[in-house]
């Protein structure tokens, strides 16, 4: 950060001064007293940066870092090759912030455009997006983008994730949404059920399914797209973009809206983040389409330009009609899904998808053999959910003190279990050993 040089007190003073205050305790005033902190407060004395980087060592030495790790359910452990944290930890990125200023933001704005590219060809939408915090955010959103005056209510599938659900359900709250769940019936969201719903209620604007879902299971989009559209809803699937290296797109599928979180590509898990969701819609819900999106052009000379596109919205100059509030921009964490999915090419993506699915195979069978029997039948992506012959927690605990995050315990005495690439035949084998002795 040599660069990076913060305000002086001169600056601050004159600033103050410029906007009509004599000084701090003038900007502050409004303020009632009985909110201020009017005493000291009793902080030791500093220190040096030697004895700061002890401590700092010994607070990240009470982390647990696992050598080995089975767990998913929305946060994946997959490999990040070395030239992607080089081009990202470059300070002109680090120190990179909501390009305000097109003209002088070029840089910025085509990392952004090059990821949204990158996303639209993933999930074979139109346009996307670079402004959303996670796939929960990103999955309520999109109700909104689904809303008009005769269509309010939306539809959100059991077998999607719990986590991303409850955001969408504390959104509908917040606007007054109206939402039903559609149940899950052998791993899957029940179709019989979401048809009644449908029939019964000419008010659904929106319909939410997971693909693959929470379960790990492959849903039947195409038959949910068909469902849905012929009963004037659109249909929201969230996906798992590293899926996508290998499976059918959302456009493909029927989709009018796909989200998710793009964290699986070159995001460490980081202790729960920051993350990435991502947004993208086929064109004709382009103008609906939260936060910012970049365009590409040409300048007066004629050389390749970017600028920001559809971004001066309700959310900034007509706040009572903004169907959502999203102003800032994921610009960092999208450059780094960016360079993760250049550096390993459309081929590079789909082997890493090929060998996670085919690992999450190996798991199941190996799991099967130890007496963890699969739950649900049909085909998978690279999670999926097994009984526990003995108490979850147990199990865990044990797998815990050898160094391996074992599966996320779910309802029923039942595990949720991942594999990614980096979960070599040995570590599988070590974990299968361990649940059978």
């Amino acid at each position: 950060m040599g660069t990076y040089i913060p305000n002086t007190e001169k600056e601050q003073t004159e600033m103050l001064k410029k906007s009509g205050y004599k000084d701090f305790d003038d900007l502050f005033k409004v303020i009632p007293d009985g909110l201020k902190l009017n005493r000291e407060l009793n902080l030791p004395l500093g220190k040096s940066e030697f004895e700061v980087s002890y401590i700092m060592e010994d607070l990240a030495g009470q982390n647990k870092v696992f050598h080995s790790i089975f767990r998913g359910a929305g946060a994946y452990d997959h490999y990040i090759p070395a030239i992607v944290k080089s081009v990202t930890s470059k300070e002109e990125f680090v120190t990179a912030y909501t390009p305000y200023q097109a003209e002088i933001s070029q840089g910025i704005l085509q990392s952004i455009f090059e990821y949204q590219t990158a996303i639209c060809e993933l999930t074979g939408m139109d346009v996307s997006n670079a402004s959303v915090y996670d796939a929960g955010t990103a999955a309520a959103e999109a109700i909104t983008m689904c809303k008009d005056r005769k269509r309010s209510t939306v539809l959100i599938s059991e077998a999607a994730n719990p986590y991303v659900r409850s955001v969408m359900e504390t959104y509908c709250f917040g606007t007054d949404t109206p939402f039903k769940i559609i149940p899950e019936k052998d791993g899957k969201t029940d179709i019989n059920t979401l048809k009644a719903l449908l029939a019964d209620d000419e008010t659904i604007a929106g319909v939410y399914v997971q693909q693959p879902n929470f379960f790990g299971l492959f849903e039947n989009l195409e038959d949910i797209a068909d469902i849905a559209h012929e009963a004037g809803a659109k249909l929201i699937s969230g996906v798992n973009p590293m899926a996508l290296g290998i499976m059918k797109t959302p456009a493909e599928c029927g989709a009018d809206i796909a989200v998710g979180d793009a964290q699986p590509l070159g995001l460490a898990l980081g202790f729960g983040g920051p993350f990435i969701g991502f947004m993208a819609c086929t064109s004709k819900l382009m103008r609906n389409l939260p936060g910012r999106i970049v365009g590409q052009t040409t300048d007066d000379k004629g050389n390749r330009a970017f600028v920001l596109t559809l971004q001066a919205r309700e959310q900034h100059i007509r706040r009572e009609k903004a169907g959502s509030n999203i102003c800032s921009n994921e610009a960092h964490c999208a450059l780094t899904a960016g360079v993760y999915l250049a550096a390993l090419g459309a081929d590079g993506l789909a082997e890493v998808a090929k060998q996670c699915m085919s690992k999450a195979h190996y798991l199941k069978n190996k799991l099967s053999e130890a007496g963890f029997k699969p739950v649900y039948e049909g085909e998978f992506f690279h999670e999926f959910v097994t009984d526990c012959p003995e108490d979850a927690g147990s199990v865990l605990k044990k797998l815990k003190d050898h160094g391996i995050l074992g599966g996320l315990p779910i309802e029923g005495n039942r595990i949720l279990w991942c594999a990614t690439e980096k979960n070599r035949k040995e570590d599988i084998d070590a974990l299968c050993d361990l649940l059978v002795h």
